[in-house]
C-alpha cells in the first residue's frame, strides 16, 4: 500500500526498483478498514448505547502470522549488523523508541495495527498474503467497532464515555492525598442544602464562611496623613460682585452664584427660554471661549497673580543689574516660595492645583538661575559657593571634590572659602582620614602665608587674613584633640610659641617658608620646648649655635622621681568593654604630652613604647604661621592656656566654635544658683580641653592633671609672663590664680575637706608670691582674687582686711578707676550675699563700701549704717559719673575699650547701690537708662558696645535672681528681662541657663516653646537649639520622676504626652540648622537620648549618621562602645581605619587580661 492513500489505486511499477522504495510504503493502512470503521462510527454516534454494554477500551492482541515471522528475520538481521557499528547511546535511544511504539500499540490502537506494523513490506509481494489480508482486516475492524471507540472520533460525547488509566500514580501514596489540580472546583451558593427543611434541619459546613467580610472603615481623624494633605492644599477663592446695600434688613446673608444670573432671552433656538448659554451655543454649533472652558478651580487667584508679578519684577531687576549678587541670591531663595504656591507652575496644562511638588524641579530651577548669575559675575565667590552647596544634591562626592579644588585654585587668598573647603573635606566619611585632613590644613595655612608674604603675586592679601589664619590654626588644633592626637595638638602650640615669641633677629626678614626651614633644626635638636623644664626658646638656641656649642642644662637635684605609671587595668572581673574604656580614658588623661627622650636617663627614641606619642617636624611644619599683631600674640598664649584646661575665658572664634563643642558642660548651673552675684564662670563654652574624654552626662570637672601635667602648666606660665607687661601681664597672673581658685571652689562644692586644705595652702602661697613681684604690688585685680580666695576658704575677717588694704592703697581715683570699682563691687557683693537685705535693711558694710567709692575716700571699718546724707551724695555722684560715661562713648577710638570697661563697672556699682538702698525697681531703672544710652549707638560702634551692653544685662538678671532668692518676688520681671536679653544675645550661655531653670519651675510649657521657636527661627546660633532640647529633657525627667516613685507606676500630676517625639523632632531640626550637622556635642546628646529610650536599632542608625557628618570625633566612637558593647570590635576597627588615635589596641588588651 502506498504511503499516500489518495493515490492508492494508481498502478504501481513492476518489481524492478521496489526495494529502493520500500521506505515509502505504509503496510498498516487499508482502504476497506477505514471505510468500514467510519461507517460503524456514524452508526454508534446516532444509536444510543445500552446500559448493559458500555464502551470500553480493550486493545486487541492480534496473533502474528507465519508469514510475518519469516519476513521479519532478514529485517532483524540487517538491523543487528547496523547496531554493531553504532554507539551505545544510539542503541539505547533506539530501544526507547521501540518501547514507546509498543506502549502506543498496547493502549488500544487500531484493529490489527500492531500486527500490520510489524509486517515488512516484502509481505505485500506474496500473492497469498495479499489476497487474504483485506478480509482479515475488514473482519477485525467490524469486531473492534462493536467494543472500542476513539473518544476523539465521536461527534456527540455522552455521559458514560470514559477512559481507563491503569498506570499507578506514586504521588497518591507518597503525599497521602489527591493532587488539588485533579479535584473538580465548585462554588457553594449559600449554607443551605436542597431538600432540607430550613426550620428543622441544617448542614454544618466546615471551613470559613462564604459571606464576605464587611470592611470596617474607620473615620479618619485630622492628624492622619490624608487629612494633613488636605489641610495643606490651598482653598478655592470665592468672589462675588459688590451689591448695593439694601434698605430693608435681611434675615440671611445672600451668597451670589449661578442662580443670580438672568435667564437668557427667548429665540428661535430657545423658544421657551429654558436653555442655558452653554446649551444654546451647542445648538448653534459653537463652543465656549477659552477663558470660560477652564474649570473654576484653575482660575488664577490673587496670590498667583502677586507671585507672577514678583517673578517678573525679579527678572526685570536682574536684567537691569546683573552685577548685583545679593539680588541673584534673593532670586534663588525666592524659588522656594514660588514652588510652595499653588498653581503658579503647573506640570501640565489644566492640571489641578494639587500638582506634585518635586524637589529636583526646585533644585534645577535654582541651578539655572545660579549659572546665569555666575556668567554675569564670574569672580563672585558667594555665587559659586551657593552652586556647590546646591550641587551636593546632584553630584557624586568625587565630582564635588574636584569642583572644590578648582574653586580653591582660582581663589587661594579667600580665607572664608578655605574654611568651608576644609569643613567639607573633614565631614566626608568615605574619603576621610586624619592624615589627609591634617595635610589639607598644612596646605591651607602655607598657601595663605605665601599670599601674605607676596610669593603669590596674582592674588593680593585680603583684609582680615591674619585673624582668619589664626582661627584656622585653632580649628586644626581642636580637630587633632578631638581625633585623639593630643600630642600633635600640644606640639603645634609649643612650636607656635617658639616661632612667634622666640624668633631670632637674623630670620625676621625672611618669608614664612624660609623661617620654617631655619626652625626645623631647632625642633629636631632635642632641646626643651615651651612647657618643658629648662625651655629657653629658639632665639637662645640659635645664638648659642652661632657662638659655638650649647650649654647642657643639668637636672635639678631637688626634683623628686616621677610618679609611677597608673595601672591601666584595675579590676579584671569587669566586662571587656568597660576595661577597655577605662584604660583608654586613663591613657588619654596621662599621655597628652608628646614623648621626649630624657637625656638624664640616657633614653633614646627607641625606648618609647608607643611611637605615636612622638611628633615629627613633618607633622606640623606647614601649619606654622606668622602673627604680627600683639593682640593675636596674646590670644595665642590665652588659647594655649584654655586648651590645657586653665579657665582664661577664651572662646574659639565663631567659625570653629561649634566644631570644637563636644561636652555638655554648658548646662551646668549649680554654682551659679548658689551665688549669682559673685559667680565665677568655670565652663569652657562646651569646648573640652586636652586629656579629657569623659562620658556624656557625668561630672565635667576633671580630677586635675597629673603631677607632670601641673608642672607643664606652671612652666607655660613662667615662660609667658616675661613676654608681656602691664595689663596683659596682670591678666596672665589673674588666670593663673583663678586656675588654682577653681580647684578650691570645686573642693568646696564636693565637700572634699582633705584636699581643700592642701589646695588652699598652695593657692595662698601662689597669690603671695605673685603679689611680691614689683609689677603686681599695685594690681587691683590680683588683690581682688586674693581677697576672694580668703573669703572662699572661710577666712572672712582676713578677706575684709585684704579688701580694706587694697581699697586704701589704690588712691583716690574713685569712680574714675575701673579696677578700683571692680574691687569694691566684689567686696560689696560678697557682703550682700553674706547678709542679704531682709525687711528693707541693707547690709551696712556693702553700702558703706559703695558709698566710699563715690566719695573717693577710704571706707574704713566704721560700724553701723552710713548716714542718709552720705547716701544721697553718693547717689548724685553715681548719676553724674554715669552721664559723663555715656557721653564719652562718642570719643575717639583710641581709648574706647578702656572707656567701655569703666562704663560697665560703673553701671554695675550703681545698680547694686540702688538695689541695696532703694530696691530692685531703682536698679532696673538704672539698667534701662544704660540700655537706652548704648542701644542707639551699637550699630555704629560695632562689637565693643555690644559686649558692654551684654555685661550690663547680665548684671541686671543676676540682681533679679538674687532678689528672688532672698525675698518674695514674682518671676515675671525676671522672665521678661531674660527673654528680652536672649533676643538680643542668643549666644549667651549663662543667660540661657538662667532662663531654662526659671521656666522649668512652670507647669505650662507653651510659653517656653513659643519663645524657643521664635528665637530659633531668627537666630543663627546653635545655643537656642541646645537649650531648647535641654529644657524638654528636664521636663521629661521631671515627668518620669513623678510617674515612677520607688519603681511603682503612679498617676502623673503633669499630664504630658508626646515629649519623646517633641525632643526627637527638636534634634532633627537642629541637625538641619547651619551649624548643627557638624557639632559633635549635638550628635552625642542625640545618641544618648535615644539610648535612654531603649531603642538600640534606631540608636545605631543615628550613630552611623553622626559618623557621616563628624567622622573625626573620637568621643562618638567611645560613646558607641559604651552603648553598643557587642559592636566594640567593629567600632575600634573603624577608628583604626580612619586613623583616629587608639591608645590601647584590642590585641594589647587581650595580653593584659591574660597576665
Amino acid at each position: 500500500m502506498a504511503l499516500f492513500p489518495a493515490f492508492a489505486g494508481v498502478a504501481e511499477a513492476p518489481d524492478s526498483g521496489r526495494k529502493e522504495l520500500d521506505w515509502l510504503s505504509n503496510p498498516s493502512f487499508c482502504v476497506g478498514a477505514i471505510t468500514s470503521l467510519s461507517r460503524q462510527t456514524e452508526e454508534a454516534s446516532k444509536a444510543p448505547v445500552s446500559e448493559g454494554s458500555p464502551l470500553t477500551r480493550s486493545p486487541l492482541k492480534s496473533e502474528p502470522s507465519d508469514e510475518s515471522d519469516t519476513n521479519r528475520k532478514p529485517k532483524e538481521a540487517g538491523r543487528k549488523k547496523k547496531k554493531e557499528k553504532k554507539k551505545r547511546r544510539q542503541r539505547e535511544h533506539h530501544r526507547e523508541a521501540k518501547s514507546r511504539r509498543g506502549r502506543s500499540g498496547s493502549r488500544g490502537s487500531e484493529p490489527g495495527a500492531g500486527s500490520e506494523r510489524d509486517r515488512p513490506s516484502g509481505g505485500i509481494r506474496d500473492s497469498k498474503g495479499a489476497s487474504e489480508k483485506p478480509n482479515q482486516e475488514n473482519n477485525a475492524a467490524v469486531d473492534t467497532g462493536r467494543h472500542c471507540v476513539w473518544l476523539e472520533d465521536i461527534q456527540a460525547l455522552t455521559g458514560e464515555t470514559f477512559r481507563t488509566d491503569k498506570k499507578p500514580d506514586p504521588a497518591n501514596w507518597e503525599y497521602k492525598s489527591l493532587y488539588r489540580g485533579d479535584i473538580a472546583r465548585y462554588k457553594r451558593k449559600g449554607d443551605s442544602c436542597l431538600g432540607l427543611n430550613p426550620k428543622k434541619q441544617c448542614v454544618s459546613w466546615e471551613g470559613t464562611s462564604t459571606e464576605k467580610k464587611r470592611s470596617h472603615k474607620h473615620t479618619e481623624r485630622y492628624f492622619t496623613k490624608k487629612s494633613v494633605g488636605l489641610m495643606s492644599e490651598a482653598g478655592l477663592s470665592v468672589s462675588r460682585q459688590p451689591v448695593a446695600p439694601s434698605s430693608q434688613p435681611l434675615s440671611f446673608i445672600p451668597v451670589g452664584g449661578m442662580d443670580d444670573v438672568a435667564p437668557p432671552p427667548a429665540s428661535w433656538l430657545n423658544p421657551l427660554g429654558i436653555y442655558d448659554q452653554v446649551t444654546t451655543q451647542w445648538l448653534q454649533g459653537q463652543g465656549p471661549s477659552e477663558q470660560e472652558s477652564r474649570p473654576p478651580d484653575s482660575q488664577p487667584d490673587r496670590e498667583s497673580v502677586l507671585l507672577k508679578a514678583r517673578v517678573e519684577e525679579f527678572n526685570r531687576k536682574v536684567r537691569e543689574n546683573p552685577r548685583d549678587t545679593e539680588l541673584w541670591m534673593a532670586f534663588v531663595a525666592f524659588q522656594d516660595e514660588v514652588m510652595r504656591s499653588p498653581g503658579l507652575y503647573a506640570v501640565e496644562e489644566g492640571e489641578p492645583e494639587t500638582r506634585k511638588r518635586s524637589l529636583r524641579l526646585v533644585l534645577e530651577k535654582k541651578l539655572a538661575i545660579l549659572e546665569r548669575a555666575i556668567e554675569s559675575n564670574p569672580s563672585s565667590v558667594d555665587l559659586k559657593l551657593a552652586k556647590l552647596k546646591l550641587c551636593a544634591e546632584f553630584w557624586e562626592p568625587t565630582t564635588l571634590l574636584k569642583e572644590w579644588q578648582k574653586l580653591i585654585f582660582l581663589h587661594p587668598n579667600n580665607t572664608a572659602l578655605w574654611q568651608k573647603y576644609l569643613l567639607f573635606c573633614q565631614s566626608q566619611f568615605s574619603t576621610f582620614s586624619v592624615s589627609k585632613i591634617q595635610s589639607l590644613y598644612g596646605k591651607c595655612l602655607s598657601t595663605l602665608s605665601a599670599v601674605r608674604d607676596g610669593s603669590i603675586v596674582s592674588h593680593p592679601e585680603l583684609p582680615g587674613t591674619e585673624e582668619a589664619m589664626f582661627a584656622l590654626f585653632l580649628q586644626q588644633c581642636h580637630f587633632l584633640r578631638q581625633a585623639g592626637h593630643s600630642e600633635k595638638a600640644v606640639s603645634l602650640f609649643q612650636a607656635m610659641v617658639d616661632f612667634t615669641f622666640f624668633k631670632p633677629d637674623s630670620v625676621e626678614g625672611l618669608p614664612t617658608k624660609g623661617q620654617v626651614e631655619f626652625f626645623e633644626p631647632f625642633w629636631d635638636s632635642g632641646e626643651p620646648r615651651a612647657g618643658e623644664k629648662g625651655a629657653r626658646g629658639w632665639r637662645a638656641w640659635m645664638h648659642q649655635q652661632e657662638w659655638g656649642g650649647w650649654v647642657a642644662v643639668s637636672p635639678d637635684d631637688e626634683d623628686e622621681e616621677p610618679e609611677d605609671e597608673e595601672q591601666d587595668i584595675r579590676d579584671k572581673t569587669l566586662p571587656r568593654w568597660r576595661i577597655w574604656l577605662a584604660a583608654e580614658r586613663s591613657r588619654d588623661r596621662r599621655h597628652w604630652r608628646p614623648w621626649r627622650p630624657d637625656k638624664a636617663r640616657k633614653q633614646t627614641e627607641e625606648d618609647c613604647e608607643d611611637p605615636e606619642r612622638q611628633v615629627l617636624f613633618d607633622d606640623l611644619g606647614q601649619s606654622l604661621i606668622r602673627l604680627s599683631s600683639p593682640d593675636l600674640q596674646f590670644q595665642l598664649i590665652v588659647a594655649f592656656l584654655q586648651f590645657l584646661g586653665v579657665p582664661s575665658g577664651f572662646s574659639p572664634p565663631a567659625s570653629c566654635l561649634y566644631l570644637a563643642m563636644d561636652e555638655n558642660s554648658i548646662f551646668d548651673n549649680e554654682l551659679y544658683d548658689e551665688k549669682p552675684l559673685t559667680f565665677l564662670d568655670l565652663s569652657c563654652s562646651g569646648v573640652g580641653c586636652v586629656g579629657r574624654m569623659d562620658p556624656l552626662g557625668g561630672r565635667h570637672w576633671p580630677r586635675g592633671p597629673s603631677r607632670e601635667g601641673e608642672e607643664f602648666i606652671r612652666n607655660v606660665f613662667h615662660l609667658a609672663l616675661p613676654l608681656f607687661a602691664g595689663r596683659e601681664r596682670s591678666q596672665l597672673c589673674v588666670f593663673w590664680l583663678r586656675y588654682e581658685i577653681t580647684k578650691v571652689i570645686w573642693c568646696l562644692h564636693t565637700k572634699n575637706k582633705k584636699r581643700l586644705k592642701s589646695l588652699g595652702k598652695n593657692c595662698k602661697k601662689l597669690a603671695k608670691n605673685l603679689l611680691k613681684e614689683p609689677d603686681n604690688r599695685n594690681s587691683s585685680c590680683l588683690w581682688q582674687q586674693y581677697a576672694h580666695l580668703e573669703w572662699l576658704l572661710g577666712n572672712t575677717e582676713d578677706a575684709r582686711k585684704v579688701f580694706e588694704a587694697a581699697l586704701g592703697t589704690a588712691g583716690g581715683g574713685g569712680l574714675a578707676d575701673a579696677d578700683l570699682c571692680e574691687l569694691g563691687l566684689l567686696y560689696a557683693a560678697l557682703e550682700a550675699e553674706l547678709s542679704p537685705p531682709v525687711g528693707g535693711a541693707a547690709p551696712a558694710r556693702a553700702v558703706r563700701v559703695l558709698t566710699g567709692l563715690a566719695e573717693r575716700g577710704p571706707s574704713g571699718p566704721c560700724p553701723g549704717q552710713p548716714s542718709a546724707v552720705h547716701v544721697l551724695k553718693a547717689r548724685k555722684a553715681y548719676e553724674h559719673a554715669l552721664q559723663d560715661c555715656l557721653a564719652e562713648r562718642y570719643g575717639p577710638d583710641q581709648g574706647l575699650p578702656d572707656r567701655l570697661s569703666r562704663l560697665v563697672t560703673l553701671a554695675k556699682c550703681f545698680m547694686l547701690f540702688q538695689y541695696l538702698t532703694v530696691g530692685i525697681g531703682a536698679a532696673a531703672r538704672v539698667y534701662e537708662q544704660v540700655f537706652a544710652g548704648l542701644r542707639g549707638s551699637v550699630s555704629a560702634e560695632g562689637a565693643g558696645l555690644e559686649g558692654a551692653l551684654e555685661a550690663v544685662t547680665l548684671m541686671h538678671t543676676s540682681l533679679l535672681r538674687f532678689h528672688g532668692r532672698v525675698a518674695a518676688h514674682p518671676l515675671a520681671p525676671l522672665r521678661e528681662a531674660l527673654s528680652e536679653a536672649l533676643r538680643l544675645y542668643p549666644g549667651n550661655q549663662l543667660l540661657w541657663r538662667s532662663y531654662v531653670q526659671i521656666q522649668s519651675k512652670s507647669h505650662s510649657a507653651s510659653r517656653t516653646r513659643r519663645f524657643f521657636q521664635a528665637v530659633t527661627r531668627s537666630a543663627k546660633h546653635l545655643e537656642p537649639w541646645l537649650f531648647a532640647i535641654e529644657a524638654e529633657r528636664m521636663r521629661k525627667r521631671l515627668v518620669d520622676a513623678v510617674q515612677r516613685v520607688d519603681g511603682r507606676e503612679v498617676h502623673a500630676t503633669l499630664p504630658e504626652i508626646g515629649l519623646t517625639h517633641r525632643i526627637r523632632a527638636l534634634f532633627e531640626s537642629a541637625m538641619r540648622s547651619a551649624h548643627g550637622s557638624q557639632c559633635p556635642l549635638l550628635w552625642r546628646m542625640y545618641l544618648n537620648f535615644l539610648v535612654s529610650l531603649g531603642n538600640k536599632e534606631r540608636s545605631k542608625g543615628v550613630f552611623y549618621k553622626a559618623l557621616q557628618n563628624c567622622p573625626w570625633a573620637k568621643a562618638l566612637y567611645m560613646d558607641a562602645v559604651e552603648y553598643f558593647p557587642d559592636e566594640m570590635q567593629e567600632v575600634v576597627d573603624l577608628m583604626t581605619e580612619k586613623e583616629l588615635r587608639v591608645r590601647l589596641p584590642l590585641e594589647e588588651l587581650e595580653l593584659l587580661l591574660e597576665d
